[in-house]
C-alpha cells in the first residue's frame, strides 16, 4: 500500500427539506407543528423538565459574599450585663469574650461601642469603632478602651 495515496470515506451531508428520497423530506427530521417545528427556536435554558441550573443555585445580587457583620452595643447594654452577672467589671471585655458567653453571633467579625445610657462601673474594653460619645463618658468613669487598629 502507497503512502502518499490518501483513501478517505466521503460522507455525504445530510441536507434536510429536499424531497421524500434523501429521509430528511417533508418536516426535515423537526416532527409535526409546535413551537419547536419552527425556524429560529430555541427554548433557552430548558433542560426537558428538570429544574433548570440557574433555579438550582443560589440567589447572590447585591448580597456581597464577603461582608463585616458588625455588632452595635451601647454602654446601657454593657452595664446591664454586669448588673446581670454575664460579664464581671475586672475582666477585658472583647469580641472572644462576648462571643464565648454567647452575647453576639458568631458570624460578628467587629464591634461598635454607642454612647446610649450610662455606664456605672470601670471596665476595660477593646472594640473596633467608638463613638464621641463613649470616649467621653467612658473618660470621666476613668475606664480603658483599646481600639484596634484595622
Amino acid at each position: 500500500m502507497d503512502l502518499n495515496s490518501t483513501n478517505t470515506i466521503k460522507v455525504k451531508k445530510i441536507r434536510p427539506g429536499r424531497g421524500i428520497g434523501s429521509g430528511k423530506g417533508k418536516t426535515s427530521g423537526r416532527g409535526h407543528k409546535g413551537q419547536k417545528s419552527r425556524r429560529g427556536v430555541a427554548i433557552k435554558s430548558f433542560e426537558g423538565g428538570q429544574m433548570p441550573l440557574y433555579r438550582r443555585l443560589p440567589k447572590r445580587g447585591f448580597n456581597p459574599i464577603k461582608k463585616n457583620e458588625i455588632a452595635i452595643f451601647n454602654i446601657q447594654n454593657i452595664q446591664k450585663f454586669i448588673d446581670t452577672k454575664k460579664i464581671k467589671s475586672s475582666e477585658k471585655i472583647d469580641l472572644n469574650l462576648l462571643k464565648k458567653l454567647k452575647l453576639v453571633n458568631k458570624k460578628i467579625q467587629k464591634i461598635k461601642l454607642l454612647g446610649n445610657g450610662e455606664l456605672k462601673e470601670k471596665v476595660n474594653l477593646e472594640v473596633d469603632f467608638i463613638s464621641k460619645s463613649v470616649k467621653d463618658k467612658l473618660s470621666k468613669n476613668g475606664s480603658t478602651v483599646k481600639i484596634k487598629n484595622i
